[in-house]
């Protein structure tokens, strides 16, 4: 939080001008730059409002916490009023978001957003925006987890007449989201005396709330537990179980003896890890364990939030990203599910990290600290970055550093390319990334393999497969410029240019656009067929059929494969990065593009002596029509 003081001495503050200095002051500490003129105007002329209603009502000794950070999460409130509740004599909560708003009209189609003048696009009417709020407090919050009665939520739209946002109320249904105009200030100041009692100041129940633990609370785990429950599908098998009772000993074992310890899993492409993740989830929810789900990755997270949460919102806070955890207290949770973790990175900090989160820490270290138990799901081959950090010896090296015991749990069966190992090791081996060489891909019933000779041809066959109900996408090597976002309606640029075929990139952003999906969505929703995915999108995900365009920065010459750092349009690949580490990445991301396909593969190249080379090794099959699986 940005202020933290009783509702008399802001006022006090407020009135002589160091509030404002104070809270920008503090922002730029905490963020590393200067608020916007937006959010000062509205600190100079909401929170007056704010603090001039609780004094008016008698409720000088609240405590006001302003700018209050959630956890885990970057959502700030605007204020949490911090008091007495003036029946029960409990700590009671008042989340309150403040708007200058004069009128705001309900979307024609969805009461839960709104349109106001000063934007262009619905926003989340404030009624929802607060109620959201106080169910996040209450589900990450220990002081509040077990008393969500004590947490209530208000808008106070103190520019606003009643006919002027009354249709805003449409959503109103229980004291999480009640809201209050200028006009009906005296109704307010009725509500909050309900809530915060004007005989005991708030202190002691701010000081509580602020020392609660971030856990997710035990409502949500049975939520969690139920919902993964009910979407398990998968039967876990040999060392997927071995790996799955391996944690839950670990965890039982830990919370037993207050010790901590880490497991490393290990495995390649479609053998099981985000399963494993996943049902260890729910099973430790069943339990009453404390734990959380992370990955690097906003595609995935996203898409795990949408796969698990899909029918019981709240479900999908309890998957985070890695760099969730930077100010989150030690051992705070008893597992940490860290799937994805190759893409760990080397620290949490980017150029929007508040600079007292700024501390130089290794991620690593962060998600180690976090949990008892911490949990890492990775394969070595799909690191695709530089400063990616996730390997085994380094988070060996990591646990070692702190006396921490490790184990590591290898996984050998797959479950993606039609459960072939004979797919995985020819694509490891074509790209040179274990000993032996390329070799001819010998058919084995599982997984089909075929070479394109045109783009069209590539796309004209997993349109095929399309139309007899098969799953297909198209993903190339970062090789062509990625055009700005374009505005609603206008048509996607066709960046991916090999010859008179021209298709767009994935969209980058979090909104659909001109009918293709949103980035995080283009593995999974049918629409993303007609965009071509780069590995940051394709990364974790499967489809039936895969179509993987080679471009110029991986050659076939001679006998060997030839990186070309200077046909690579990817923004991570700095001067600095050294050729050796280029290699190796390039070679990484065409190993998870090669490896999405359920089915089979379709690949092309747009060099003739690769696309000949590839030939030679995967047969001479021609493209017409997908074969039966």
């Amino acid at each position: 939080m940005l202020l933290r003081a009783s509702a008399r001495t802001v006022a006090v503050m407020a009135l002589d001008g160091s509030l404002f200095l104070h809270l920008t002051d503090q922002f730029v500490h905490r963020h590393g730059y200067r608020p916007g003129a937006s959010e000062v105007r509205s600190w100079e002329r909401s929170i007056p409002a704010l603090t001039g209603a609780l004094n008016d009502a008698g409720l000088g000794d609240v405590e006001v916490m302003l700018e209050y950070a959630l956890p885990l999460n970057s959502k700030r409130c605007d204020a949490v009023l911090a008091g007495v509740h003036p029946v029960t004599g409990e700590p009671s909560y008042v989340v309150v978001e403040l708007k200058q708003w004069s009128q705001a009209l309900p979307h024609e189609d969805d009461p839960v957003l709104c349109h106001v003048d000063a934007y262009a696009h619905p926003v989340l009417n404030p009624v929802e925006q607060v109620r959201r709020y106080c169910e996040y407090l209450v589900n990450f919050n220990g002081a509040v987890s077990e008393h969500a009665d004590r947490v209530t939520g208000v808008a106070f739209l103190h520019n606003a007449t009643e006919f002027g946002v009354s249709g805003l109320r449409e959503i109103e249904r229980d004291a999480r989201g009640l809201l209050f105009t200028g006009e009906r200030r005296g109704a307010f100041l009725d509500h909050l005396r309900t809530r915060l009692s004007d005989r005991h100041p708030g202190a002691r129940a701010a000081d509580e709330l602020c020392a609660g633990v971030t856990v997710p609370s035990r409502q949500l785990m049975a939520v969690a537990a139920e919902e993964v429950r009910e979407r398990t599908q998968f039967v876990l098998l040999d060392e997927q179980q071995v790996a799955y009772r391996l944690v839950l000993n670990a965890v039982e074992k830990a919370k037993r003896a207050d010790h901590k310890e880490v497991v490393i899993v290990t495995g390649g492409p479609g053998t099981g890890k985000s399963v494993i993740a996943l049902q260890l989830l729910g099973e430790l929810y069943r339990r009453g364990t404390t734990a959380l789900h992370a990955t690097g990755s906003q595609s995935f997270t996203k898409t795990m939030r949408k796969v698990a949460g899909a029918r019981r919102r709240e479900v999908q806070d309890l998957f985070k990203y890695f760099n969730s955890f930077m100010a989150t207290e030690a051992n705070s949770l008893d597992a940490l599910i860290c799937d994805e973790a190759h893409r760990i990175r080397e620290t949490s900090a980017n150029r929007y990290t508040p600079a007292a989160h700024r501390t130089g820490r290794a991620q690593i270290d962060e998600l180690i600290d976090v949990a008892h138990v911490p949990v890492f799901f990775l394969d070595e081959h799909q690191v695709v970055r530089p400063g990616e950090m996730g390997t085994v010896a380094d988070i060996e090296e990591a646990a070692a550093r702190r006396d921490i015991p490790c184990h590591v749990v290898p996984l050998d069966s797959q479950f993606r390319c039609g459960g072939s190992d004979a797919y995985l090791r020819w694509v490891v081996r074509l790209l040179g990334l274990e000993p032996g060489g390329a070799v001819e891909w010998e058919p084995d019933g599982r997984m089909q393999l075929l070479v394109a000779d045109t783009p069209g041809e590539l796309e004209a066959f997993l349109d095929a497969c399309r139309s007899q109900g098969y799953g297909a996408r198209m993903s190339a090597g970062y090789c062509w410029r990625w055009s700005p976002e374009p505005r609603p309606g206008e048509p996607l640029p066709p960046d991916v240019v090999i010859g008179d075929w021209a298709r767009p990139w994935n969209l980058r952003g979090d909104r659909s656009v001109s009918g293709a999906p949103p980035a995080a969505l283009w593995a999974t929703d049918p629409a993303g067929f007609g965009q071509v995915g780069c590995v940051y999108t394709a990364q974790g995900f499967e489809y039936d059929w895969s179509g993987v365009i080679i471009g110029p920065d991986l050659l076939w010459r001679g006998d060997r494969w030839v990186t070309d750092r200077t046909a690579s349009k990817d923004p991570v690949f700095k001067k600095a990065t050294p050729d050796a580490d280029v290699d190796r990445l390039i070679r990484n991301t065409y190993k998870v593009l090669l490896t999405r396909g359920m089915v089979g593969t379709i690949v092309y190249s747009t060099d003739p002596e690769t696309r000949e080379k590839l030939r030679e090794l995967a047969g001479t099959r021609p493209v017409h029509e997908p074969a039966r699986a």
